[in-house]
C-alpha cells in the first residue's frame, strides 16, 4: 500500500527543479510571501498548510485560491508561461490544448489544466483570455496571473520560480491532491505520451490500486 507523500516529501519534490533553475551554482531567490499566507488556520492539512490559498486570478478575471479552488479534490498539469514569450511557449500551450481535445470530458472535472504566468505584471486577465483564445482554451484550463507576489509564491511552491521570465523552465508539474501523488515531465513531450502521465496519476488511488 503506498500511502500520500508527507508534507516534508511533498516539498522535496516539488523543489527539486528549484535547482535545476539556479545559475552558476546560485540558488534561486525565495519570492516574498504574501503576509494573508505566513500563518496556516488550524486544522488544514498537510497539502493546503505547504501550498496555502493564495489569490491568483483567471483568464475571467475570477480570483482562484491555488489550494482549494485548484488543487483540491483535482489532478493538476501545470506548466509556466508568458504571453510574450515567443520560443517555447506556443508549442508548450499548443500541447495543452491537445492534452485538452485527448482528455476529453475529463478536463474541468476531475483534472484541470493550467498555464500559470512568470510575468503577472503584462499579463492581465484580458491579456491571458486572448491568449488562451488562440489555443481554444475551454472550461478546466485556467490561465492564471494575479497580483505580482502572489503568483511569484505559488510558483515557489511548485517549483517553477523564476527572477527573469525568459528563464522558465519546460516541466510539467502532474499532481494528484487527494492521493499525493506528483510526477514532473517535459513539457514538449508528445501529447499522447503525456496523456498517459496525466491519466496514471489521475486513476491514482491511496490504496495503489491504480497506475503506477
Amino acid at each position: 500500500m503506498r500511502k500520500p507523500v508527507t508534507l516534508v516529501a511533498l516539498s522535496l519534490v516539488l523543489n527539486v527543479s528549484l535547482a535545476a533553475q539556479s545559475h552558476l551554482g546560485h540558488e534561486t531567490p525565495t519570492p516574498k510571501t504574501p503576509a494573508a499566507q505566513q500563518t496556516a488556520r488550524p486544522g488544514t492539512s498537510p497539502a493546503q498548510k505547504y501550498f496555502s490559498d493564495v489569490e491568483l486570478v483567471n483568464q475571467d478575471g475570477v480570483p482562484m485560491r491555488l489550494y482549494s479552488d485548484l488543487l483540491k479534490g483535482h489532478t493538476v498539469a501545470i506548466i509556466p508561461f508568458f504571453t510574450t514569450c515567443t520560443n517555447v511557449c506556443p508549442p508548450m500551450n499548443a500541447t495543452m490544448s491537445k492534452l485538452q481535445s485527448e482528455l476529453g470530458d475529463r478536463v474541468g472535472k476531475d483534472i484541470y489544466l493550467i498555464s500559470i504566468s512568470v510575468d503577472p505584471v503584462t499579463d492581465t486577465p484580458e491579456r491571458l483570455r486572448a491568449y488562451g483564445d488562440k489555443f481554444k482554451a475551454k472550461a478546466g484550463w485556467y490561465l492564471l496571473g494575479g497580483k505580482k507576489e502572489n503568483v511569484d509564491a505559488a510558483l515557489y511552491k511548485l517549483g517553477m520560480y523564476v527572477e527573469n521570465k525568459n528563464d522558465h523552465s519546460t516541466v510539467m508539474v502532474i499532481g494528484n491532491e487527494a492521493t499525493g501523488l506528483w510526477k514532473k515531465a517535459f513539457a514538449l513531450a508528445k501529447p499522447s505520451e503525456l496523456v498517459t502521465v496525466i491519466q496514471s496519476v489521475a486513476d491514482d488511488k491511496v490504496d495503489g490500486s491504480a497506475h503506477q
